[in-house]
C-alpha cells in the first residue's frame, strides 16, 4: 500500500467499520478489506480503475453485498453489525448513473422521487402515496433549483436534469450521507457542473459525501479524504493534497499521467 497521512483518529464510534471483510464472486476474491474506519460525518472519495472493487466497497455498507462470514462481523454500520435494510435507507442515500438506465417508463419526475420514501424508481403498485409523501418530493426538488420539472415525463428529461432528479430522490427521506456513485457518467459538461454543484451544495448542508469516482475533477474542495482502490484491496489512504500526484495517480492507474491543479479544482492530464 502507498503510504499517506492519515486523518486523526477519533474515539467517537465510526460511521463505517470494516475488517478482514472479504467478498467473493464465482469463487474468486473480488475486495478484501483488512481494516478501514470512516468517522461519523466524514466525507470521502473513492478512485479506481474499472473492476478495482470500488462499487463493491459501497455495496457493503449499503448491505446489496454480503461479505464471507467471520465470527467476529466485518461490517458494522453506526457500531451496528447487522443493521436492517430499512436502517440503512434511513441513513444513507444513493445515487448512481447506473440508476438511470433503469427507468423506463413514462412518470412524472415528482413520481421518481417519492419512490425514493420506498427504495423503488416510482411508487410502487402496492403502494399508496399521500400528499405528505409528495410534499417532501416537492421540497428535495425545490432544494436543489429543479422544482419545476416535477410534472414534467421523466423520460423526456436531459441526462443531466434526470441525475439531478435522482439526487432529489435520494435526499427526499433526508439522510446524513448521501453515496455519489460515479455520478458524473454520461454527463456533458452542463451536466457535470450541476451535479458538481449540487455536491458541494449538500457538504455545505451538512451531510457526509461519499464520492465513487475516476476522476479527481469530480472531487468537490468540500472532500478531504481519498481512499484509492486497486485489484481488490485498498492501495492507499489520506488527505487529498497528500494523494493527489502524478506518482500516485500513476500508479494507482498503470499509467503515466499528470495532475494539474487550478485553485481547489484538480485535473487529470495523459503524461504521454
Amino acid at each position: 500500500m502507498l503510504e499517506a497521512s492519515a486523518p486523526h483518529a477519533s474515539t467517537a464510534v465510526p460511521f463505517l467499520q470494516l475488517h478482514d471483510a472479504v467478498v467473493k464472486r464465482a469463487g474468486r476474491v473480488i475486495l478484501s478489506i483488512e481494516d478501514f474506519a470512516l468517522a461519523e460525518g466524514e466525507s470521502m472519495a473513492l478512485l479506481g480503475p474499472n473492476g478495482s472493487g470500488k462499487s463493491t466497497f459501497v455495496r457493503l455498507m449499503t448491505r446489496e453485498v454480503v461479505p464471507l462470514h467471520r465470527d467476529v462481523p466485518p461490517v458494522r454500520l453506526q457500531g451496528n453489525p447487522r443493521p436492517t435494510l430499512e436502517e440503512v435507507k434511513c441513513c444513507l442515500g444513493v445515487v448512481s448513473s447506473t440508476m438511470q438506465d433503469q427507468i423506463a417508463v413514462h412518470l412524472p419526475a415528482v413520481d421518481v422521487v417519492v419512490g425514493g420514501l420506498f427504495g423503488a424508481l416510482g411508487v410502487p403498485r402496492h403502494v399508496q402515496a399521500g400528499e405528505a409523501d409528495y410534499a417532501r418530493a416537492l421540497r428535495a426538488m425545490a432544494s436543489l433549483g429543479i422544482g419545476d420539472l416535477a410534472q414534467r415525463d421523466v423520460m423526456t428529461l436531459s441526462t443531466g436534469q434526470a441525475r439531478r432528479v435522482l439526487i432529489a430522490r435520494a435526499l427526499v427521506h433526508d439522510p446524513r450521507v448521501l453515496v455519489f456513485d460515479e455520478p458524473c457518467t454520461g454527463l456533458d459538461p452542463q451536466g457535470m457542473f450541476h451535479v458538481r454543484r449540487t455536491m458541494r451544495q449538500l457538504a455545505r448542508e451538512g451531510r457526509a459525501i461519499i464520492l465513487v469516482t475516476h476522476y479527481p475533477e469530480d472531487i468537490i474542495p468540500e472532500i478531504e479524504r481519498l481512499v484509492f482502490v486497486k485489484s481488490g484491496r485498498i492501495f492507499a489512504t489520506g488527505k487529498k493534497e497528500d494523494l493527489l500526484t502524478d506518482a500516485h495517480l500513476s500508479a494507482l492507474f498503470d499509467v503515466p499521467l499528470r495532475v494539474l491543479r487550478q485553485g481547489d479544482a484538480f485535473a487529470l492530464a495523459s503524461a504521454c
